[in-house]
């Protein structure tokens, strides 16, 4: 009888798409995945440490699944991605009765470590950065469990160049690695020959990639090469995939954003008209002490340009409040660059320390909680009145939508989202899968969706792997 598992994800897309890369290797293993840990044998927590109460989530989850492992012999406990990266040891000092604890690095050593622990007891195997090996660096080289048949992730870069104060990502994530292009290039076509229509491409500073190829290429005299925009170019290559309907990405950088970016946004007319730029603060003396390299005036500058370039283009943020230092008019400074910027949708939080980051040491300079948490909510109303000005311009227009199950408040009604990446609600006449591409005429507007009447199929899945959803 084989044994049964559940992974449990905290965290960004990349901390989802390990886990993608989790469940398969117990797949390839033999193991069976299962919806509750009452059913299973093993359960791996993949965790994040980019917010303040990851820690506290973590260690809670963790004095749970110690009554679970007690109830039954053989089960096992396994502690990966961010958080056991940074707290290394301090896992297993915590909480011993955990099994396994592996970092970001060492993904693909899963299925073996837990053969370790079976045979040998407790183990915690951090690396401290990725080994030069496909199946080491990259997830997307492993096989993969994905939660959907019509989308999936693609990671073409690992690891983080900055060093933005506030962020603890290069520390538990490495040095920006390029993956080869062919190779996505490569793994889109097999997605896509599977099945699979829409895919995003993944990395910590997404729009750089190739940057460490061009190094590599400038210290071999390949001129040519050196000097081609890389990020541009696998757009317009994956873009151009047969199958492949919509093309995402994410996250970008904004001192990294370039006019051949843009350019090549509008040019492939598969990449959706979706551009995540995270701003993070509208002040510039917060983002030089964030060394966020760009300054509000050019970061305005370069979204009017993406405006320009893709029509209809919908844009979502990051914004920080409350960074230590942060005053009055520094905050006056970020509602009027939010305002400026005319945001779809924003994620808005209060900053957090997290130690081991440049900001933690900055203990000074924190701005009071009840001051940053006035901030945040006057920060909320202008991202709020923004979005719903955007919602409201698209009353009366067909959407495609890209169906992604029944509604979580009303299962008569299903969930889509538009190619600017924005949910709508409708109620189908008949049943329609999951993966359908549909047109729906959007009838009413909030600030976090689109209420709208079906129009007609466009495409059904090629594969019928997902039980229809229902009409109502």
């Amino acid at each position: 009888m084989s044994r049964s598992y559940v992974v449990r994800t905290f965290g960004c897309q990349m901390n989802e798409h390990d886990s993608e890369r989790i469940a398969g290797l117990l797949d390839a293993d033999g193991m069976t995945a299962v919806e509750s840990e009452a059913d299973a044998d093993v359960v791996v927590l993949n965790t994040c440490c980019i917010r303040e109460n990851a820690d506290n989530k973590l260690y809670g989850n963790l004095g749970v699944l110690k009554r679970w492992k007690a109830e039954r012999d053989g089960r096992q406990i396994v502690v990966a991605g961010c958080l056991a990266q940074k707290d290394r040891d301090l896992v297993a000092e915590k909480a011993p009765w955990v099994d396994v604890v592996l970092g970001t690095h060492n993904v693909h050593r899963t299925a073996e470590l837990m053969q370790h622990a079976s045979a040998h007891g407790t183990i915690t195997e951090i690396l401290d950065e990725a080994v030069l090996d496909d199946h080491a660096m990259f997830p997307s080289a492993l096989p993969a469990r994905r939660e959907t048949s019509y989308n999936a992730w693609v990671t073409i870069q690992i690891g983080c160049d900055n060093n933005c104060a506030f962020c603890i990502v290069p520390a538990v994530r490495g040095a920006e690695i390029s993956r080869p292009f062919a190779d996505i290039v490569d793994e889109v076509r097999a997605l896509a020959a599977d099945g699979v229509t829409e895919v995003t491409l993944l990395g910590q500073n997404v729009n750089s990639y190739g940057r460490d190829l061009q190094r590599a290429a400038r210290q071999q005299g390949d001129d040519a090469a050196r000097l081609r925009p890389l990020f541009a170019e696998l757009l317009g290559e994956v873009g151009a995939v047969p199958g492949i309907h919509r093309v995402r990405y994410t996250s970008p950088h904004p001192k990294d954003m370039r006019p051949e970016t843009f350019a090549a946004m509008a040019a492939t007319p598969t990449v959706c008209e979706h551009l995540h730029y995270p701003l993070q603060a509208g002040s510039d003396r917060v983002l030089a002490a964030m060394h966020r390299g760009y300054t509000a005036e050019r970061y305005l500058e370069r979204l009017a340009d993406a405006r320009r370039h893709v029509p209809d283009l919908a844009v979502s943020t990051d914004i920080i409040v409350g960074f230590p230092g942060e005053t009055d008019d520094d905050f006056e400074r970020t509602l009027e660059v939010t305002a400026a910027a005319e945001y779809d949708y924003a994620y808005t939080f209060i900053f957090s320390p997290r130690p081991g980051t440049e900001a933690a040491a900055m203990e000074a300079e924190f701005v009071d909680p009840a001051v940053a948490g006035e901030r945040f909510q006057r920060l909320r109303v202008v991202v709020e009145r923004s979005a719903l000005a955007k919602h409201l311009a698209r009353v009366g227009r067909v959407e495609e939508v890209l169906v992604e199950g029944p509604s979580k408040k009303d299962p008569s009604v299903l969930s889509g989202r538009t190619r600017q990446n924005k949910l709508v609600h409708f109620t189908p006449p008949h049943p329609l899968r999951l993966g359908t591409y549909a047109t729906v005429e959007v009838t009413s507007a909030a600030p976090h969706h689109l209420m709208g009447q079906f129009v007609e199929v466009l495409a059904e899945p090629a594969h019928k792997r997902r039980i229809p959803v229902a009409a109502g």
